[in-house]
């Protein structure tokens, strides 16, 4: 997935080996909560970095199994399950550069299987959600899973009137001018009999042999392989860029349609070719498991010559009537499934371990190989996963790779399983250098020299510096700045970073005070430029640090030749007006100010985003704000609900330790009691207890993320910056009303019991499509339950909160929309 044909090094806290890991059903609630925190930060940036950037830094393997992995533990462990997840997301958002497409019916992604038993399983999920007997037949489409971009084709009347990429699966890129350059997408469709309104959707992709000649001809660049090839030549600004590539298109699915076009998904393909677009010709229908099973096989024996890249198989139900019924999950159809193909290994020699600073204070360790070719593609960087996986540990202590801990000038095995930087995977000691000594992970960070600590359960250690920390400073204001956050028109990542680097902005806050700073002629925050390269050279050493600022500071028309004359020049930009920097003028300066004095005004849900808060995703600040309402009430209770946390926390640790006692002493592990002693020692409040209780309860959020948020906002520091922002917003707006369609939009329901009409699965889902949240227990926050043959518990604490109780005949009559 990397795009050109340098090795990547923005590998910041990689994957742990997924093989390497103790099983989800050994892991206590507190290592759990920590994997999934781990684990949701990693997927979200590899989302980001391969739909948005073209520029992966973990393999398609290491992703899918550490999604995979996400969602096992979110099964264990409901309360860490929540919408911001990255299990609940589809891809990235859409580049900035590019006009933005709503999607109509969402580009959703689909499930993963990796083994024979993942299909079988997949195969009994649909038989029972569809309650179909084992001699009912259940027919499925198998065709090659093509490794391109995604693209969604809109035509209208016959004609092409729009291309969108799927972005997030919400929102696209708009790319229409460059799609219309494509000659195996027709301008105009063939033949007749198609809907006023036909949305195609399929894969832009590069064959092999064009693949080559285009990295042999003179343009510009190396690509490392064919996918990211067709992504960056796809995703130009310049149609005429595009035009000159080699790129294909294979149809294979469909959105927004006027009217159904077929009863079947082959039958769909078939009348997709018949309007003149091109469709893979290994599709096949299978009747069974051992059909699908030997479709992939056949077809991974026919993978080096088909002359294109694919990465599996993937299966659909045939019938579009069952693919109906069967709907959708939250980022996935229910009704089909991609059967990976395995990985790609390589041996080669590890020259040197470096450390990279992520943007949660992650300290991750990255191989630089000797470069090696694994597939195909080049690569000289690889994941080291963490300290303990060099050191030959897994999480839970255990020796992986036969306890034999990895060195610089090791022969390593590297592994890949897609387009990128790979893994080490295993070490060879009989090529072992004589004088080679064990690895020593860093205690402090490498970036700030701040104390580098790994908590208690915890697969990773982490910077304690926060905004002292470069490395997490500009993160966190580019996270701020981000289009999901504050999204300040000309106010970009590259941007803050430059801001950031001159000193002008080193906390949100100090973006509302730049123009009064630049008006009085002094935009530098510290009292002079010595002041604060005093503190930049204690951070980067100094030959390095003058490099970067050569670098930053040419493209701004200031020229330096020593150290000595870099304060002088920060100061002098300082203090000229910003309209007078070399690539401003008077309209960019004034309309950047402009679009800063705009975000004074901003949503409640927005803001919370753009705090950069672990685990507060996008989602999940949504679902804070609809809870809570304002800031004020918001702030109010994180505050009465501290000492609450602090005694959660407390009673996670209890019950930590009597686990570890228990297993010990052999004995059954007392949990309850640990976990209740702690919580009586507490001594709570009514209030505090009461807080705590509604934060967790809150749609999507839990213990974990109202843990983090406690957290942050008990930080004194933390707390300082937020209160300084929020001094300088004049309004944070309170979150819409939910929607009020149907009867039960934005009620929370519930079901129990048997239910005897429609599986549960299916009423969860219906359920959901009308506007209803499903909760798993009832609460005081539960408007209905639905109650079927052999209700208990759930029934008789409805009955006690007075909450209305429905059969299921009267759940298919609201069922109805």
């Amino acid at each position: 997935m990397g795009e050109t044909g340098e090795n990547h090094t923005g590998m910041a806290e990689a994957a742990t080996s997924q093989a390497d890991l103790p099983p989800v059903a050994s892991l206590d609630a507190k290592a759990a909560a920590a994997e999934h925190a781990r684990l949701s930060d990693e997927v979200s940036r590899a989302n980001l970095a391969y739909h948005q950037k073209d520029a992966p830094f973990i393999s398609d393997a290491e992703y899918d199994l550490s999604k995979r992995r996400l969602e096992e533990i979110e099964a264990r462990f409901p309360e860490l399950s929540h919408a911001e997840s990255p299990t609940a997301q589809v891809g990235a958002a859409p580049d900035q550069r590019f006009a933005k497409v709503p999607h109509r019916l969402p580009m959703l992604s689909l499930e993963n299987g990796f083994s024979h038993e993942d299909v079988e399983a997949f195969v009994h999920r649909l038989r029972s959600f569809l309650n179909l007997a084992p001699d009912v037949p259940l027919e499925f489409t198998a065709e090659p899973k093509i490794d391109g971009l995604s693209l969604s084709l809109r035509y209208e009347g016959g004609k092409l009137v729009q291309a969108a990429t799927r972005g997030d699966g919400a929102i696209g890129e708009n790319v229409t001018a460059n799609a219309l350059t494509i000659s195996d997408i027709p301008k105009h469709l063939a033949g007749d009999g198609y809907p006023e309104v036909l949305e195609i959707r399929g894969e832009v992709y590069m064959s092999h042999t064009d693949f080559e000649q285009l990295n042999q001809s003179d343009n510009g660049r190396v690509f490392a392989n064919p996918r990211n090839a067709a992504a960056g030549s796809l995703r130009q600004l310049d149609a005429a860029v595009t035009a000159s590539r080699p790129l294909r298109f294979f149809a294979y699915a469909w959105g927004e349609v006027s009217a159904p076009f077929a009863r079947s998904q082959m039958g769909a393909v078939q009348r997709m070719r018949d309007f003149g677009f091109q469709t893979n010709p290994l599709t096949r229908i299978c009747n069974s498991v051992q059909d699908l099973l030997a479709a992939w096989a056949e077809i991974e024996q026919m993978r080096s010559t088909l002359g294109y890249d694919i990465d599996g198989v993937v299966y659909k139900v045939n019938d579009l009537a069952y693919q109906a019924r069967l709907g959708m999950r939250s980022t996935t159809p229910r009704w089909a499934l991609a059967h990976k193909f395995p990985a790609e290994r390589a041996w080669t020699r590890l020259e040197a371990i470096d450390i990279q600073v992520g943007r949660t204070g992650a300290l991750s360790p990255v191989a630089r190989l000797n470069p090696v070719t694994v597939g195909g593609v080049v690569v000289s960087n690889a994941t080291l996963h963490n300290e303990d996986y060099i050191a030959g540990r897994g999480a839970d202590g255990s020796e992986i790779r036969g306890g034999k801990d990895i060195r610089v000038g090791d022969w390593v095995e590297v592994y890949r399983a897609g387009d990128v930087i790979p893994k080490v995977a295993d070490v060879d000691l009989s090529k072992r250098l004589g004088d080679s000594a064990p690895y020593v992970f860093p205690t402090t960070c490498p970036e700030c020299g701040s104390p580098a600590i790994r908590e208690e359960g915890d697969a990773v250690r982490r910077c304690t510096g926060g905004l002292i920390c470069p490395a997490q400073a500009v993160e966190k204001l580019r996270h701020f700045v981000s289009r999901a956050a504050f999204d300040i028109e000309g106010l970009g990542a590259r941007q803050i970073e430059v801001f950031y680097r001159l000193n002008w902005v080193a906390e949100p806050a100090d973006i509302f005070t730049l123009h009064a700073r630049d008006a009085a002629g002094r935009k530098m925050l510290a009292d002079h430029a010595h002041a604060f390269l005093a503190i930049e050279s204690r951070i980067e050493r100094a030959e390095t640090l003058l490099a970067d600022y050569r670098e930053l500071l040419s493209p701004l028309g200031v020229e330096i030749e020593g150290s000595d004359d870099l304060p002088e020049a920060l100061d002098r930009l300082s203090s000229c007006r910003l309209a007078e920097v070399k690539g401003w003028g008077e309209t960019s300066a004034s309309k950047l100010f402009e679009a800063i004095e705009k975000r004074r005004e901003i949503s409640l849900a927005r803001l919370l985003f753009a705090l950069g808060i672990r685990h507060v995703g996008e989602v999940a600040a949504q679902d804070l704000a609809r809870h809570y309402g304002s800031w004020d009430a918001l702030k109010t209770a994180l505050d009465i609900a501290r000492p609450a946390a602090i005694a959660h926390r407390a009673a996670e640790d209890a019950a930590q330790a009597e686990r570890e006692a228990a297993q010990a002493e052999g004995r059954r592990a007392r949990l309850a009691e640990a976990r209740g002693a702690a919580l009586a020692r507490s001594e709570l409040s009514p209030e505090a207890a009461n807080a705590w209780a509604d934060l967790i309860a809150a749609d999507g959020i839990g213990p974990v993320l109202a843990m983090s948020l406690s957290d942050a906002f008990a930080n004194e520091r933390e707390r300082a910056a937020i209160d300084r922002l929020i001094a300088q917003l004049s309004s944070i707006l309170p979150p819409e009303a939910r929607a009020t369609g149907t009867a039960i939009a934005g009620k929370t329901l519930v079901f129990t019991g048997t239910l005897e009409k429609m599986t549960r699965a299916e009423a969860k889902a219906r359920a959901e499509a009308l506007g209803a949240h499903v909760a798993g227990s009832v609460s005081a926050k539960t408007d209905l339950l639905i109650a079927g043959p052999g209700a208990g518990s759930k029934a008789r604490k409805a009955a006690e909160l007075g909450i209305k109780v429905i059969d299921e005949d009267e759940w298919l009559t609201l069922a109805q929309g």
